[in-house]
């Protein structure tokens, strides 16, 4: 299969349609189906094929469809689906279940697998959600869930739109700020010369900025995503005590 995918990928996707009406491994055909759906510029089939299908998979497939729609949605420029998938995903760790009951899970990138943990798989939600209201142009919403995701695991790569955010808000001495952090190689990733580059290159954007005076961040706005984001942070406490141990060992 991987041999016709390469070949001929239409091809591929009928073989994978006629697996999916069989349900012969529904699971691999789906998830197949849709990244090749994804590679050939047809994400909108690809999400309503999981939407339609996904019924038919394990329980153990839904966090991998889950991932895939989070994609799709970016590709096809569905940022409202891809903010609500995303804070369902927020919901499911504070509730516990997305790692059941472990502190860590096994994922896969490039056919590699590695651990993940909870604080990194927070902090990765969180940083693309951040960047899901950048593309809407909220940004005191990216701001706020930007810092929130620093607090949990920074990175250079986070600072980076973080001093972007800032940018666009016209807080150009914070964005200054937070960009020579990376420069000072603050940031475990830091070392990776693009995050370097792009760094300098939005450095040199503030440089080329006129003065403005900073938006204010809205409360409404504050309320909204903090209320959201406080479920994931502030609740793990009350939780130690409770049903989920898993958090023990995770710091407030």
């Amino acid at each position: 299969m991987n041999q016709l995918v390469e070949k001929d990928p239409e091809m591929a996707i009928v073989w994978f349609w006629k697996a999916i009406n069989a349900g012969d491994r529904v699971d691999s055909a789906l998830k197949d189906m849709a990244v090749v759906m994804k590679q050939q510029d047809r994400a909108e089939e690809a999400v309503e094929a999981i939407k339609s299908f996904r019924h038919l998979c394990s329980k153990q497939a839904q966090v991998s469809l889950d991932n895939l729609l989070i994609d799709l949605y970016k590709k096809c420029g569905r940022i409202e689906e891809q903010i609500e998938l995303l804070k369902q995903k927020l919901r499911m760790i504070t509730l516990g279940e997305a790692f059941n009951g472990k502190t860590t899970k096994t994922a896969r990138s490039h056919g590699k697998k590695f651990q993940i943990s909870i604080q990194q798989e927070t902090s990765r939600i969180l940083s693309n959600l951040a960047w899901a209201y950048m593309q809407q142009n909220n940004y005191d919403a990216a701001e706020i869930v930007y810092r929130k995701a620093q607090t949990i695991e920074p990175d250079a790569n986070k600072a980076c739109n973080l001093g972007l955010c800032l940018i666009k808000k016209g807080r150009f001495d914070e964005a200054r700020a937070v960009l020579e952090e990376v420069l000072h190689r603050t940031y475990p990733s830091s070392v990776d010369g693009k995050i370097i580059s792009r760094a300098e290159e939005l450095l040199r954007e503030i440089e080329l900025q006129p003065a403005v005076c900073p938006l204010e961040v809205g409360s409404s706005i504050k309320e909204e995503i903090m209320e959201r984001l406080d479920l994931v942070m502030n609740e793990w406490a009350p939780f130690r005590s409770k049903r989920l141990p898993i958090f023990e060992e995770i710091s407030p």
